[in-house]
Parts: structure tokens; sequence; C-alpha cells
């Protein structure tokens, strides 16, 4: 006797690879409000900040003579936009590749709606590929957005130049845009690590916020970790102590190692995470 499987797969015109196409499910997560409601508010965040410094009268010099991105925030567009991925790095982009990629498998477990797109039928990986897919294309949005939400914003406020770096100098401002870009791509490649704790959470939980809050609060553990100094070197193994490494890229002089390390080690996390959810989904028995 023929299994259920079976049939399907000899059944005239199906083929797996076309099921729950990457349009299909990109249209359902954009049209969700988390979507729109993430989207407005890194949009914003740009405009919260001129408005702080157009109140506060700009950033100030640090009393001992030092100075910091912060301090450079007004000097030209591309320094705001470096401003907003430095204050927003931390924290604040964890947020939509936490609640894109955790939110994903998790919701249709919710809405009980999971069993019905596995029985239409979609294969299991297939399903879980488009989802991750989707997920890390509006993750990766998330980061591109805000920079260039920041750069338009200080184009107007304080206008369009070099970019003055905090330790003395400048960059010119041909050379601006792809430095700015290098940074926007690590700071999703160091996201990927979040990113595979909220898909693996996702595919294990029925909750979403379970998987959304559990990414960010492992995350946040991990940010602690990384300020024991006691764990000298250890702390190399953290994706946490090189989520700033982006930084050398708004050097004089390119660095690449820090980056370099930094990405190694954020994928090798993510692929082994990744992998997990795929194995895990697999025998996973599907009951919502």
């Amino acid at each position: 006797m023929s299994t259920t499987a079976e049939l399907v797969d000899s059944a005239p015109g199906y083929r797996a690879r076309h099921t729950l196409p990457l349009r299909v499910e990109a249209l359902r997560q954009l049209k969700r409000r988390r979507t729109l409601v993430m989207g407005a508010v890194l949009a914003a965040l740009p405009f919260v900040l001129i408005i702080a410094f157009a109140i506060g009268g700009g950033p100030d010099g640090d009393r001992n003579g030092r100075i910091t991105l912060m301090d450079t925030a007004t000097a030209s567009a591309a320094n705001f936009a470096a401003t907003c991925l430095f204050v927003s790095a931390g924290f604040l982009l964890v947020v939509p590749v936490a609640l894109f990629c955790g939110d994903t498998v998790a919701s249709e477990a919710s809405w009980s709606s999971l069993r019905y797109l596995l029985a239409a039928p979609v294969p299991r990986a297939r399903l879980l590929w488009s989802k991750l897919a989707v997920a890390l294309g509006f993750s990766a949005a998330a980061m591109v957005l805000l920079p260039l939400v920041a750069l338009a914003a200080g184009a107007v406020a304080y206008g369009w130049g070099p970019l003055k770096l905090p330790t003395g100098g400048a960059l010119p401002a041909a050379e601006t845009l792809p430095r700015l870009a290098l940074a926007v791509a690590f700071v999703f490649v160091s996201q990927l690590v979040t990113a595979g704790l909220a898909f693996w959470l996702s595919t294990r939980t029925d909750a979403p916020l379970g998987a959304v809050g559990g990414a960010v609060g492992l995350t946040i553990i991990g940010n602690v970790l990384d300020a024991v100094t006691a764990l000298g070197s250890w702390r190399d193994f953290l994706p946490a102590h090189w989520q700033f490494a982006w930084a050398d890229a708004l050097q004089p002089q390119l660095e690449w190692g820090g980056m370099a390390r930094g990405a190694a080690v954020s994928v090798t996390y993510a692929l082994i995470l990744f992998a997990l959810a795929f194995r895990g989904f697999a025998r996973k028995d599907i009951v919502s």
C-alpha cells in the first residue's frame, strides 16, 4: 500500500520546491502588525535623536579631552548615521532579529495553522527554509532601514560631508558609504547568533513570546558575561565580545582582524543552531 507521502510525490504537477513560495511568505509577514510597528520604531529613532540634540544643544566632548563617536554625531550625515548604529547595535537591533526569526514558526503553531501548512502538503524542510529565508531578509532590511533613514535625516539636519573620526582626521565623503555599508553588513552577521537562537526556539515552542524573549534574554546574558573581565580570553568565544568590531571599519586604515574573528564566531554558532532547528523539527510531532 502506498503511503500518503508517496501518493503526494506522484501527484501530477506536484513539486515540493514550489510549495510555500518566498513571495507568499514575505507578503504574509509584511502585512503583520508587528512588522509595521518594528519598521516604524527603527525609522523614528533618527528623528528622536535629532530632536534630543536640538533640545540639548548637541553632544559635548568628554571633560578630559577624550572624544567618542557620540561627540561627533552632528558633524555630518555620515557621523549621525554611525552614531545611530552605535546606540542601537547593542540592543535595539537585536529585537527585530529575535522577533522576525523567533515568531515565524511558533506563531503558526499558536494559531493552530502549522499542521495545515504541512498537510498542504509543504515538506518540513521547505517550510523552514522559506520561513528562515524571509525572516533573515526582514532582519537584514531592519539593519539597512535605520542607517538609510539616519543618512537622509542627517543630511537635512547636519549636511553632507566627510566622516569625522573620534581618533582624529576624517574619511573622505567618497569612502563614507562603502565603510558604513561594511559596518552594517558586520552588524547583520553578528546578529546571526540571535537569529539562530530565536529560530531554534521557535521550532521548539508554541509560544512566540517565549521564543522571542528567550533569544533576547540569552543575548543579554552573553553581554553580561562579556563584561566579566575575569573570564579573560574565554570572552573571545562569546559573540557579544565582537559586537562593536564594526567600528574598525570606520578607522583611517580599514582593520579586518576583529570583524573576521567576530564573523567566524557568529556564523559558527548560527550554523549549529540552524542545524539543530532543522533536525529537531524534522522529528517533531506537530499537533498544533
